[in-house]
């Protein structure tokens, strides 16, 4: 039930996953932060485990709790330090230090405190090292006002501080200066590097590591070096020792356990391991995909992750070997296929890899599957103009996909057009069709008649161009005796309209007629003849969006301008229903119901509005969504409608709305946690359909909907087991972590008892002798063993449907009548 309370915005997933170092747990668990939220992945599964929310900001820092391996720290911008028990996702105490936290450490060494960096009060961009003393009183929410400055002038990013040796001292890079600060001796150390640029950049520090077990320290440079120093006890004695491989900036630093080697990676997209901290002896793991932004160690040293700038973690073996990827959403610096959804997986489609769609599936916060449309290679260099995709849009049942990609030249841009059909032997799109130069210049939008796909004559496709053209795509036979597809798409129609751009079309829910603006004019056409049928005009301003109203809401067209208004026009009557005027920016209606979301800009502030065409009065507002500028939305279909309890709502009840931000923030409008959305199959404890019952599915208390009955084979009766009860107490038993649960010996007895028969089922008794008598006899034919057991159905049946007026025979003289029944009657046959 939806509560009445006003809808909060959340972020929904396509959190960076890049924010904070990753963290492993003793048992081979992934941690890290994700927008909002702490995630918990398997590393056998890449599956997400938990998702720990309740910051109020952005997560800078996870940490786990040095005293107690199955607890986590979190820090966040909302000032506050979470310690979790991350095996159950409960927040355990919340201490609240009341400044933005922007990165968070843990030692071993100091029981009661952890180490945070937080802005200088009264200078900018001025950071601090800071102890904070974590309080052991009793209570949740606890205030954490006891702070300890550390270090001063301090870089804002994690990975340019380090502590040492058993935390002895702490190591932090700024620019061109490193200074290391002794905990025992409270000495501070400072030396800098030498400003001189030169052809492969300058020596500013990026990153810094620590030795685990020697007095070592690595710092990694602008300029690809990666500086050894050690000595540094002594202010004028220190020495330190270069390693060169990385062509540009070293992006980060990780020692082995052990400390025998050094993993360093940068934007080549390479982790290198170095041998000994020697230059000669190193070993690499190529093609990661993109530049790396931070690396971890697995407290045994059996595995490390790469966190990489395309919210993609890598899990590789301590032999350098490739093991797992989680990739979650891509940031493009540009989404300019928009949002679109997939009708078969009902994933978010938009721009991915350069030149690549990627499928993200928005329930497990992760891509399905990336599709390769520009099939070309591409290379890494500022400037250089390659081919890009830029448009897409799906059928109506995601059986055909549409793509253009294009390439700026200086003096006509190159186009292509791709048809892409579903394949669902290879469950995959292979393309069909590829048109170059469709338009003579940039296409503008494209969709497909959403009607029938069943009817290969009605699909059609519709791109408009700024060549001032509107073009109809239809699929005919293919002629080409090589070809290896019976059909492929060709050219039906070209239309124009006063020879102005245009720049959006739309179907309309039947698609009997299609809508295109050419600048401040919307043409409506009938789709069939392709005649002109009515035209609108709204002036001052150009036409920015358009669509059709669905459902009872069929015959209005709705359209925005630039000039800030919302029209609404009437197809019956060709007139203008009502305008509004409001600065749109986004303009999406919900494919499965009547309600039409409206997103505007106003005042450096989003606000959303949604309402009915048949209706001037919106229906749900809510002024200030969010300080960022929402660039695209969409309507995802929910898998089952929510009962909704308030008619203000009603809007949520078939679909949910996404939209992305300017930063590249995935948001939705929720009454409930994304905890309660996210349900991964690791919760999941039911058993497959297909099993067959057991005494363990008995324990797991999994109901089979069967109905009862009695099978008789040979006169052995086939006991149904009972049916399961769905006990609460063995779901809580079965959620509860293994660490807290009770001794074995006290869940022996209920499982051996699951596994006994009732005494008061009489058949079972006889059932056990008919057994032993059936197994003397066993050189009987099996053809006349299936002529008997169909005789005894036949006997059976009158005795179950009298009951208790029919004489139950004995023993002995069932047995005699077994005898009879095995004879041979064969020979009656030739009379």
């Amino acid at each position: 039930m939806v509560a009445l309370a006003a809808l909060r915005v959340v972020r929904c997933g396509g959190g960076s996953l890049r924010a904070a170092r990753a963290v492993f747990s003793a048992d081979s668990y992934l941690l890290c932060a994700s927008g909002d939220f702490v995630k918990m992945y398997s590393v056998a599964t890449e599956e997400t485990l938990r998702l720990m929310g309740g910051h109020a900001d952005l997560v800078t820092g996870v940490q786990l709790n040095p005293h107690n391996h199955m607890q986590l720290y979190s820090s966040s911008l909302d000032g506050s330090i979470k310690l979790w028990d991350f095996m159950d996702g409960i927040p355990i105490k919340t201490f609240t230090v009341g400044c933005k936290l922007l990165a968070l450490y843990t030692l071993a060494s100091c029981e009661d405190s952890v180490f945070v960096v937080i802005p200088k009060s009264g200078e900018r961009d001025t950071f601090q090292l800071v102890s904070v003393k974590l309080t052991k009183a009793t209570g949740q929410d606890l205030e954490a006002k006891e702070l300890l400055v550390v270090l001063d002038g301090v870089d804002a990013s994690p990975k340019r501080i380090a502590f040492g040796r058993e935390g002895e001292y702490v190591a932090s890079v700024k620019e061109v200066n490193l200074q290391i600060y002794f905990f025992r001796q409270k000495q501070l150390n400072r030396f800098s590097v030498s400003t001189t640029k030169t052809k492969s950049g300058n020596n500013h520090f990026t990153c810094v590591a620590c030795h685990p077990t020697e007095d070592c320290i690595a710092t990694g440079h602008a300029d690809g070096k990666i500086r050894l120093w050690r000595n540094f006890y002594h202010k004028k004695q220190y020495t330190f020792s270069t390693l060169h491989w990385h062509h540009d900036t070293v992006m980060d630093l990780a020692f082995s356990v052990e400390g025998t080697s050094l993993l360093s990676g940068g934007v080549e997209s390479v982790l290198v391991l170095w041998h000994n901290t020697s230059d000669c002896q190193k070993d690499f793991l190529p093609r990661l995909g993109s530049p790396i932004e931070y690396i971890s160690m697995s407290s045994d040293g059996a595995l490390c992750c790469t966190l990489h700038t395309d919210n993609r973690i890598t899990i590789i073996n301590s032999n350098l070997r490739f093991s797992k990827s989680i990739q979650g959403l891509i940031k493009s610096a540009d989404v300019k296929t928009g949002l679109v959804v997939d009708p078969r997986t009902k994933a978010l489609v938009l721009n991915g890899e350069p030149g690549h769609l990627q499928f993200y599936c928005l329930q497990s916060d992760q891509q399905l599957f990336s599709l390769d449309i520009v099939q070309r290679q591409y290379i890494h260099q500022a400037g250089l103009k390659q081919a890009d995709l830029v448009k897409v849009a799906f059928s109506a049942r995601g059986k055909w996909l549409a793509t253009v990609e294009e390439r700026e030249e200086e003096t006509d841009p190159e186009l292509q057009l791709k048809l892409w059909f579903y394949d669902e032997e290879t469950q995959s799109f292979k393309l069909n069709t590829r048109i170059n130069t469709p338009h003579e210049d940039h296409i503008t939008d494209m969709c497909f008649r959403d009607m029938d796909e069943l009817e290969d004559d009605s699909l059609i496709l519709v791109t408009a161009g700024r060549d001032r053209m509107f073009k109809v795509w239809v699929m005919v036979e293919d002629t080409d005796p090589e070809a290896q597809q019976s059909v492929s798409w060709s050219c039906d129609f070209v239309g124009n309209y006063h020879n102005y751009q245009a720049t959006h079309c739309c179907f309309s829910e039947d698609g009997s007629v299609l809508a295109v603006s050419f600048e401040e004019t919307v043409t409506v056409w009938d789709s069939v003849t392709w005649d002109l049928k009515c035209t609108f005009c709204h002036p001052p301003g150009k036409i920015r969006n358009i669509c059709f109203g669905r459902l009872t809401c069929s015959k209005y067209l709705i359209g925005a301008t630039d000039f800030g208004f919302l029209c609404c026009w009437n197809l019956l009557s060709c007139a203008l229903e009502w305008s509004a005027h409001l600065n749109v920016l986004v303009l999406q209606p919900d494919p499965l119901s009547e309600y039409i979301a409206a997103v505007s800009w106003l005042s450096k502030e989003s606000s959303l509005f949604v309402f009915k065409p048949n209706e001037p009065r919106p229906i749900y507002i809510q002024r200030n969504l969010c300080k960022e500028k929402i660039q695209l939305a969409a309507f995802v279909p929910r898998d089952e409608p929510e009962t909704i309890g308030s008619e203000k709502y009603l809007w949520l009840r078939r679909s949910q709305l996404f939209f992305l931000t300017d930063t590249q923030e995935l948001m939705t409008l929720s009454t409930k946690s994304l905890e309660e959305r996210l349900t991964p199959s690791s919760k999941q404890l039911a058993v497959e359909e297909c099993l067959p019952v057991t005494p363990f599915s008995l324990l797991l208390g999994k109901h089979r909907r069967q109905q009862s009955q009695e099978d008789i084979d040979l006169g052995k009766l086939v006991v149904r087991n009972k049916p399961e009860q769905d006990s609460p107490a063995v779901k809580e038993l079965l959620h509860t972590p293994a660490h807290v649960l009770p001794s074995a010996s006290f869940l022996c007895p209920i499982f051996i008892n699951s596994l006994l028969i009732s005494k008061k089922n009489e058949s079972a008794e006889e059932v056990g002798d008919e057994e032993e008598m059936e197994s003397e006899k066993t050189e009987d034919d099996s053809d006349e063993e299936r002529d008997v057991a169909e005789m005894e159905q036949e006997d059976t049946s009158p005795v179950e449907l009298l009951g208790e007026m029919t004489c139950k025979l004995s023993k002995s003289q069932e047995k005699e009548l077994r005898k009879i029944r095995k004879m041979d009657y064969s020979w009656i046959s030739a009379f």
